[in-house]
């Protein structure tokens, strides 16, 4: 689920000249950051921000109808998936809420001192700070899970970081609306409005970046458009965390034995995943590797029959569609199994067929760069291999993705494979397809380059808020100074390692 992104066909093209002209903050930029930097959400209670939280949720909920309509005519998704999606964001805020009211987040730690130690320790406890006020880059492909109210908003207002969302130029009336909810929300709530602020505009987005105020950047977007953002975090006089999430294509492992024993259901199973809402997730299986001979395309072209053309969330995504299509069908050794038909009499530029490539893995193996890129929209490669040892030498070339599949057999070996794909993504599916993400303390959504810029973190489940937050060591501090959760007594009752011992909330 997530969002592919994203700045991306809209604005990306123009990203990197943006970002190295100028420099100038504009004013509406700096009075946003301002205001939010000006909130003290920093030294809110825990308690309090899960309580903003929860009523962020129950305003979206609110307002489900007015927002779906919005939406509906912003970014042609269903009705349907968008009230979903509606209820997955409001999920989401009140997940946050849970993780924060819960404590061990903060990885709250306490040493006592010890003289006869060498060198000697001293009383030491350490937890996890809010970092700042964070710059929100919103999603075209979800516009409400990974946007205004999205994933990186609620971790970070969790966190204890005031946010300022760049809005996204795909659905610029539903965020201005959503915005203006949910700062009657945290008003409501007894939150300071500007702990929610929205910028628009290219420039916007780049001066956002580069305000001295602003601590870290969650991106959801094209990887041009993220490196362009992530190169200018890291140029700043003081460079800041940037968290994006890019690129992706996800690859999917059919066993000779699991085409053997269901190719019918896999071929089904792939033609739903990657066509689902016109391709448009960040975890759409871009990839597969199926064994020669064994009917999967026959049965995936069966599979495809009833899919029509889509139509993409702007004009823009759907050029690149078909320009990135275009270019993998001319490709050396490639074939174009597939394509849907699109009526030119009653097509817009924004529909796409759903489209599928072949190429030999050697091919893949020989020649990542051309094949190894993403096609945002409903368009898979199928990458045949003959043997095992034509399979590794395509999984040794993958770049990093966010998800990795494997298919397989009941009772089949499949050890040297996790191990191969293991450190290619982030999270790994057995017998299943990666595009859906749930909401879980267990959840990782990351995975490395270009699949996110930061590996070790995730932008779904309970550890999302670590982005935003860092850590301080208090030595031989005065109980006055000592913040409530690592007070003697834990008064909050909440998780903490003590003299390297975990202990449950209440016990330590």
């Amino acid at each position: 689920m997530s969002g592919r992104h994203v700045v991306a066909v809209d604005e990306s093209t123009h990203l990197a000249d943006d970002a190295g002209a100028g420099g100038q903050v504009d004013v509406e930029v700096d009075a946003a950051v301002r205001a939010a930097a000006g909130t003290g959400v920093g030294q809110s209670s825990r308690a309090d921000r899960a309580a903003w939280l929860r009523a962020l949720a129950a305003g979206l909920e609110l307002h489900r109808d007015e927002l779906v309509a919005l939406a509906r005519e912003e970014t042609h998704l269903s009705e349907a998936r968008l009230r979903g999606e509606v209820v997955r964001t409001a999920t989401q805020l009140r997940f946050f809420a849970d993780v924060i009211d819960e404590g061990s987040y903060l990885e709250a730690t306490l040493d006592a001192p010890d003289a006869s130690l060498v060198p000697p320790r001293p009383d030491l406890r350490r937890m996890l700070r809010p970092i700042g006020p964070v710059a929100v880059f919103a999603a075209s492909n979800f516009p409400f899970a990974f946007s205004v109210l999205g994933n990186d908003t609620a971790s970070a207002l969790a966190a204890g970081c005031p946010v300022v969302v760049k809005a996204h130029p795909g659905h610029p009336r539903l965020s201005r609306r959503v915005v203006e909810l949910a700062r009657e929300a945290l008003q409501g709530a007894g939150a300071p409005s500007d702990a929610l602020g929205l910028v628009e505009g290219v420039e916007s987005g780049v001066a956002l970046v580069g305000h001295p105020l602003v601590s870290a950047v969650g991106f959801t977007g094209s990887t041009g458009g993220g490196r362009a953002l992530f190169d200018l975090a890291s140029a700043r006089p003081a460079p800041i965390p940037f968290y994006g999430e890019l690129g992706s294509l996800n690859p999917v492992v059919v066993t000779e034995a699991a085409a053997a024993t269901d190719v019918d259901g896999i071929a089904a199973g792939l033609a739903g995943s990657f066509t689902r809402d016109g391709g448009q997730y960040c975890t759409k299986p871009g990839l597969v590797f199926v064994p020669e001979g064994t009917g999967f395309e026959d049965a995936l072209c069966d599979a495809l029959g009833t899919v029509g053309a889509q139509r993409l969330l702007t004009d823009g995504i759907g050029a690149a569609f078909a320009a990135g299509a275009d270019r993998l069908v001319g490709l050396p050794d490639a074939e174009l199994v597939w394509r849907g038909a699109v009526d030119p009499s009653t097509g817009e530029a924004s529909d796409a067929p759903a489209t599928v490539v072949a190429a030999s893995a050697r091919a893949v193996a020989d020649d990542p760069h051309a094949w190894l890129q993403e096609c945002f929209g409903p368009l898979t490669v199928l990458a045949r291999y003959r043997d095992r040892t034509e399979l590794d030498a395509a999984v040794a070339a993958l770049d990093g993705s966010l998800a990795a599949s494997i298919h397989h057999a009941p009772g089949e070996d499949i050890s040297e494979l996790v191990a191969a794909l293991a450190p290619k993504a982030g999270r790994l599916v057995f017998n299943g397809w990666p595009t859906g993400v749930a909401i879980a303390w267990a959840q990782h959504h990351g995975g490395g380059w270009p699949a996110t810029t930061a590996s070790v973190h995730t932008s779904v489940g309970a550890t999302a808020v670590r982005r935003f937050l860092v850590p301080v060591a208090y030595q031989d501090a005065p109980a006055s100074v000592l913040p409530a959760e690592l007070a003697d007594g834990n008064p909050l009752g909440i998780p903490r390692r003590v003299d390297g011992t975990l202990v449950s909330g209440h016990q330590s």
